[in-house]
This record gives structure tokens, C-alpha cells and sequence, in this order.
């Protein structure tokens, strides 16, 4: 397969990264025309009427999504890192799990769950003999409720990226700090912390966008982001020009956090260099401070993956017969279809960019690479605007010529089409791809290419013979994550989708949002599970990372 493997020559491989990079970048340019010639008076009867109330519920998700992911994840990270308790080992991975779920899967689970006819008030009514109106009960359809299930589905982000920058962190100031007879906790906040600010930002900022981006649990719990203002003005209103303007005003807040981001880990590359590293000895913890620790990290694992999935199980048990029915095949094979083209398609586009950034490392080559990554911090839905905007005036005009000049009605040729669909989570998860790519790439030596040039391999040899065999394991993870994100990915989905073109998300959103919850457990679940399978390999790297770390000095006694 390596010998028939064919790439473009020099020229036509700059061209396609850039090719590649403008498609990323086609619907934010859209998106900003079509807000800009959407009228004046739109905008202004938009900043009188919804825009304030989006902005201010979306701030308010914001900051409690943002809090609540930082105080978990970093909480979590340093117990399991610098502590030992009973289940620690089995903690450090489960800590992970709940990135399986998408959280508008969880709202489902919930909702059930702790709703009025749910089992938690029914119980509560037949235990103490109230009535509906005796007791108050936290309204699981809320705006803490939404951000409840954000929490608890993206703190893995902080709690990944803060467990590794506190593993890399030399644990000489920290000894220093307590040799000056600072505690363990004056210790933690004076030193440890600060020097892992850096990668609790970044894992904060990275949950803040998957925030701005969610339109399945907002949308089914009621709240009123940017994301459903943009959804309700598109189908509900017919407002194309509004859903433009709402759909910059979020695109401008992603990318100023998606900025922020790659600020932050720009400053946690900087950590660490130069200094003698000392690994930290973890500190034995007995009686109450071993239950707390054992609490704060069981509980997210608890609420975030294990709860829900019983909940799930539950819920669909008298329903998983018609996960085989025809009907619901066909949702499983649209699925599959789309994720697994869609896969296919962005990958081979990441090593497009990647290498021709390796073969010609120019500020172009580089730049090409920055502009494609773009589209992870802009939300699905805006994504989908600014892709049939252009390409439904395209089609528009392309059908006026053709019925003019020979009479031929062409209809919408790519707007109505599965490939503007994939276009568009090509645009959405191009960086992921990118990522994993890059992460592989960076263990080939540069030298490697030099000798593989002076043995007389061409550029297309080079990358057949010798870097995709050894770029295999980067390159799958990186179809594997782009996989099982269009298999999640849902704004995108139901704005773009062809007619009678449904999938296992629209469909599950579809029976939540008429509250036939039962019949919706069956396709959560199965995305649930797929989204399972890139967390399994990371669990599966920390295990053997826990692995290499044991042969760290044995801990001392509190």
C-alpha cells in the first residue's frame, strides 16, 4: 500500500494546504459578511430584544462551567498526584471516563432522574407523604442544571492537563517550601499551584469553548445561549441576517478564548526548563483526610459516568429491541457513514498541512496550519451558517444561469448534500487532527529526512516509505478522535443534514426534546460508547504511565 501511495508534487502540495486552510477559514469569512450586509436594523432590533439576554446567560454559563471544571479538575489532579489513599490507582484513570459522554446524553439521564415524576421527588413523596406543592426541589431544567452537566462532563480537561504539568514539576521548591515550615496546604497554593497555572487555564479555556459550542443541553434544558438564539433564528424565524450577527458575536468570543488557550500553552511549554527535576514524594493520607480525598475523586466519577449509565440502562431497558429495527440501523449506518468519511477526509487533510509545513517550514507552510486549526474554537453551528450562506448563493445563482441559458432546473447541487455536512466537520475538528498528527510528528528527527534525501527518496517516497509507517499509531488516533467528535457532533448535524438524512444524535435529541426519554437512552448510549473508545486508550496510557513512575522513591508518612 506504502508503494502505490501517492502525494502531490511540491507546488501542488502548498496548494492544497492552502487549499485546505481557506476551507477552514470560507465560514468565518461568510459568517462576518453575511452579518455585516444583514441590515442595521437587524442588529439594532436584536441588541434591543434577545442579544442581551444571550450574552448575559451565556456569561453566567460561562464563569460556572469555568469554576466548577478548575476546582475539580485541579482538586482531583493534585490528590492523585500527590497523595496516597485508598483506590488512588483505580481513581487516576476513572478521573478520565466522563469524556466519554456527550453532555447533552447526560441532561437526558438526568432530567428522568431528578425531574418531578423522576425517581429521586417520587421517592421523596412516598418516604414523607408530600404533596407536589409541600417541598422545593432544584430545578434540574435550569441554567445551574446545564452547567451541572457541562461540569461534570469536561472537568477530564482540566484534570488530564493539570495531572501532567503537576508529574513534570520538580519537586524541589515544593520541599523547600515546607522546609520553611510551610504546610502541605500553604505549600500547594504558594508554589505547586502557580507553577501549574498555565495548564489549568489552558484545560479551563479548552472546557469553555466545548461550553460555547454545546446546543444539545441548552437547548433541551431551555436556556437561551448563542447557540439556540442562532438555531431558533435560522429555522423557527427564517432570520438569516440575525442568526449571521449572533453567530459572529459567538465566533468573536470563541476565538478570543481559543487565543487565550494557545497563549496559555505557549506559557506552560516555558515551565520547567532548566531546573533540576526531583520526583514529587507522595504523602500517605489516614482517617478523615483519605475519606475526603476518596469523596472529592469518587464523586465526580460517580455523577459523570458510572450514575448515567445505569440511568441509561435503566431507562431503555424495554426499548432496545428497536435499536434493531430498519429504522434504527439506518441511523447507526448514517452515523457511520459520515463519521467514518468525514475521519478520512479531515485526517488526510492534517497530513497535507503537516507535511508540507515539515518539507517547506516557511511562515506560510506555518500559517496555513494556524489558519485550518481555527475551526475548533468556533461552534458547530457557526461553522454551518457560514458554509451554506456562500454555498447556498452559489447554488442559487449556479440554477438561475443554468435555467436561463438552457433551461435546466440544477436545484441545490451542494447545499442539500451529505459532502457540505463533512465539509463542515472537516472545518469543525481539523485541529484535533492536527494534533494528533503533530504529536507524532514530532518524534521523527529532522535528520531523518535528510538522510532519506540523500539516499535519493523524492518527497512522496519519503512520506509513503518513511513517514506514515512510522506516523501509523498518530495517524489512527487522530481518525479515531475525529471519529467519535462527528459522532457527537450535533448543532452541525441539524442545520446541515440532507432531508431524511438522520442520525443516532439528531435522533436521540429529537425523542428527548418530545420527552420520550426511554426510547432516547437506546442511541445516547451507543454514542456514549463510541465516545468510550478514545478514552479507553487514554486510560490505557496513563496506566502505563503509572507504570513508569513506579520506581519513584516510596512515600513518606503524614
Amino acid at each position: 500500500m506504502a508503494r502505490n501511495f501517492r502525494i502531490p508534487s511540491p507546488l501542488r502540495l502548498g496548494s492544497l494546504a492552502w487549499l485546505a486552510a481557506a476551507m477552514c477559514l470560507l465560514p468565518m469569512i461568510a459568517v462576518g459578511i453575511a452579518a455585516l450586509t444583514g441590515g442595521i436594523e437587524t442588529f439594532s432590533r436584536l441588541s434591543t430584544s434577545v442579544l442581551p439576554r444571550y450574552a448575559g446567560t451565556t456569561a453566567l454559563l460561562i464563569l460556572l462551567v469555568g469554576l466548577g471544571t478548575a476546582i475539580i479538575g485541579t482538586g482531583a489532579a493534585w490528590l492523585v498526584t500527590a497523595t496516597r489513599f485508598p483506590g488512588r490507582r483505580v481513581l487516576e484513570i476513572a478521573l478520565a471516563l466522563p469524556l466519554a459522554f456527550p453532555a447533552y446524553v447526560l441532561a437526558y439521564a438526568y432530567t428522568d432522574f431528578l425531574d418531578h415524576p423522576g425517581w429521586v421527588q417520587s421517592s421523596l413523596r412516598d418516604f414523607t407523604g408530600w404533596g407536589p406543592r409541600d417541598y422545593w426541589f432544584p430545578e434540574i431544567r435550569s441554567l445551574g442544571g446545564a452547567a451541572l452537566m457541562l461540569v461534570l462532563v469536561l472537568y477530564p480537561y482540566v484534570y488530564l492537563l493539570t495531572r501532567a504539568a503537576f508529574l513534570q514539576q520538580s519537586a524541589t521548591a515544593y520541599i523547600a517550601a515546607r522546609t520553611l515550615g510551610a504546610g502541605p496546604w500553604g505549600a500547594f497554593t504558594r508554589v505547586s499551584l502557580p507553577i501549574a497555572r498555565p495548564a489549568i487555564a489552558g484545560g479551563v479555556l479548552l472546557a469553555l469553548m466545548e461550553t460555547l459550542a454545546d446546543f444539545g443541553t441548552v437547548s433541551y434544558f431551555g436556556v437561551q445561549t448563542f447557540a439556540t438564539g442562532i438555531y431558533q433564528a435560522w429555522y423557527s424565524f427564517f432570520d438569516r441576517g440575525g442568526a449571521a450577527q449572533l453567530a459572529l458575536c459567538l465566533m468573536i468570543v470563541a476565538l478570543v478564548i481559543a487565543a487565550l488557550e494557545r497563549r496559555q500553552r505557549r506559557g506552560q511549554r516555558q515551565h520547567g526548563a532548566g531546573r533540576r527535576f526531583e520526583a514529587m514524594q507522595a504523602v500517605e493520607l489516614s482517617g478523615w483526610n483519605s475519606a475526603a480525598a476518596v469523596a472529592f475523586c469518587g464523586l465526580p466519577v460517580v455523577l459523570g459516568f458510572l450514575l448515567p449509565v445505569g440511568l441509561l440502562l435503566s431507562l431503555g431497558w424495554d426499548h432496545f429491541d428497536n435499536m434493531l429495527t430498519d429504522r434504527y440501523l439506518r441511523f447507526l449506518r448514517n452515523s457511520l457513514i459520515l463519521a467514518s468519511i468525514a475521519a478520512v477526509f479531515t485526517v488526510a487533510a492534517a497530513v497535507i498541512l503537516g507535511f508540507n509545513a515539515r518539507l517547506h517550514p516557511t511562515r506560510a507552510a506555518r500559517a496555513a496550519i494556524r489558519v485550518a486549526g481555527l475551526g475548533y474554537a468556533v461552534p458547530g453551528g457557526v461553522i454551518a451558517v457560514g458554509l451554506i450562506v456562500p454555498f447556498a448563493a452559489f447554488d442559487n445563482a449556479l440554477d438561475a444561469f443554468m435555467e436561463a441559458r438552457f433551461g435546466i432546473d440544477t436545484g441545490l447541487l451542494i447545499t442539500g448534500s451529505i459532502w457540505l455536512l463533512i465539509a463542515a466537520y472537516g472545518v469543525r475538528f481539523m485541529a484535533a487532527a492536527l494534533s494528533a498528527y503533530d504529536a507524532g510528528l514530532s518524534t521523527i528527527n529532522p535528520n531523518v529526512d535528510a538522510v532519506a534525501r540523500t539516499l535519493g527518496r523524492s518527497p512522496r517516497r519519503m512520506l509513503a516509505g518513511v513517514h506514515l509507517p512510522i506516523l501509523r499509531p498518530s495517524i489512527l488516533t487522530g481518525l479515531l478522535i475525529v471519529f467519535v467528535d462527528v459522532m457527537k457532533e450535533l448543532p452541525a448535524t441539524l442545520i446541515m443534514r440532507p432531508f431524511n438524512f438522520d442520525t443516532l444524535a439528531v435522533q436521540a435529541h429529537r425523542l428527548a426534546a418530545d420527552e420520550r426519554l426511554g426510547e432516547a437512552a437506546g442511541p445516547s448510549l451507543v454514542i456514549a460508547g463510541v465516545g468510550l473508545l478514545p478514552v479507553v486508550i487514554l486510560c490505557l496510557s496513563l496506566g502505563r504511565e503509572h507504570t513508569a513512575r513506579r520506581f519513584v522513591p516510596e512515600p513518606t508518612e503524614a
